[in-house]
């Protein structure tokens, strides 16, 4: 067997008009389909969906905090330049997220944040050229800090 790509994610929200706000009106995903009962789907058009969120309702187990086995985050990629990255900040700023982090991974410049159920989010655009692509042992170099 060999995986083409990963396809998409799925995530359990406590409320899910709160979490279709962050992931569609924040983050810029395409709400795709029909609303369903409890569920909403997402799209960016590369596949027939990349992110569906499930709704579990405020009594939910709350992600643990500190090290866990378990999902660390999820990467986005909003483009490949500096400036694209920027335009993102600006747009989270202006909806009022806050960062957790930022980092110069030598192969992506990236910006971190938490959905508003605590799972990270990683927002990221890859360094052009694409390092990676000639030497991929550029993924795991030592992470700096991001200077935008």
């Amino acid at each position: 067997m060999e995986i083409k790509e990963l396809g998409h994610v799925v995530l359990y929200v406590r409320d899910l008009q709160r979490s279709r706000h962050f992931y569609g009106d924040v983050l810029g995903f395409r709400e795709i389909g029909e609303p369903m009962p409890g569920a909403a789907a997402f799209g960016a058009g590369r596949t027939h969906h990349e992110l569906l969120l499930i709704e579990v309702g405020p009594a939910a187990q709350p992600i643990p905090a500190g090290r866990r086995v378990g999902m660390y985050h999820i990467g986005l990629k909003v483009g490949t330049t500096d400036d694209e990255l920027r335009a993102a900040l600006a747009d989270l700023q202006a909806a009022g997220v806050e960062l957790v982090g930022a980092s110069d991974h030598t192969v992506t410049h990236s910006l971190y944040l938490e959905d508003p159920d605590g799972n990270e989010v990683e927002l990221y655009i890859d360094v052009q050229p694409e390092v990676w692509r000639t030497r991929p042992e550029a993924v795991m170099a030592p992470v700096k800090p991001l200077r935008l």
